[in-house]
């Protein structure tokens, strides 16, 4: 009898060509940027993070440790993770404009540095698989800023505060993992992928109601992790 094609192993190789497609989208991202072409590369970050969205429940559905143990998903999931949501948001931010000067260097200095530490850190994930710090989600945080196109002063104090956030003890969600409230934050997670296209495909528009809902989804994942902190869970 000839085996069918799709086996367990060939489910959990397509997982790991999936996760790998991020780097592809990264590349076209980071081409975008070069030409300075704010809301294409948006576009493709915006895909590379609905990819990185699916990749892992279908990795823990496929097995992919037991059917193809030979590549280490996490280890390919961070290092897209450091170019799609650090390293070309990092450098947007700088080469745009909106943090000039001084601020523009402090920004995409101590983004990445603080990054990088973090991504190596091996207590970056809570019991209930929530992140222990700001997960380093720059992506989300620049396209607000270009968005909505705040005073740099103001964006230096928001960079500043998320690199510190980075490394205390606060709880920040992952919108699929963290069974809390997941009713919520994932459907958030999900509008606020929408609204980043969404303001990416109209050009950052200033009258388009995309921006509102990136503002009000963003504040909701950035926030709900230290909300449940503060009202833990009745045993």
């Amino acid at each position: 009898m000839t085996q069918p094609l799709l086996t367990p192993r060939f489910k959990a190789l397509s997982v790991h060509l999936l996760t790998a497609t991020g780097a592809v989208f990264a590349m076209l991202a980071m081409l975008a940027a070069v030409q300075e072409k704010w809301s294409l590369m948006f576009l493709w970050l915006v895909v590379a993070f609905a990819v990185d969205g699916i990749d892992g429940p279908l990795a823990r559905r496929y097995d992919v440790k037991a059917h193809a143990a030979e590549f280490d998903g996490v280890l390919l999931d961070l290092i897209i993770d450091y170019l799609t949501y650090v390293f070309i948001p990092a450098f947007a931010l700088f080469q745009s404009g909106l943090m000039s000067g001084w601020t523009g260097w402090f920004a995409i200095i101590i983004i990445t540095f603080a990054s990088a530490m973090y991504f190596a850190d091996t207590r970056m994930k809570t019991k209930d698989n929530s992140f222990s710090g700001f997960p380093g989600c720059w992506n989300m945080v620049v396209i607000v800023i270009f968005a909505v196109e705040p005073n740099f002063w103001v964006s230096l104090a928001l960079v500043s505060t998320l690199a510190v956030a980075m490394f205390v003890p606060l709880r920040f969600v992952h919108p699929v993992r963290t069974a809390r409230w997941r009713s919520v934050t994932l459907p958030m997670a999900l509008a606020w992928t929408f609204f980043a296209g969404w303001a990416a495909w109209v050009d950052f528009h200033p009258d388009s109601w995309a921006h509102w809902g990136l503002v009000t989804t963003s504040v909701y994942l950035l926030l709900v992790g230290i909300v449940q902190q503060l009202l833990p869970e009745r045993s």
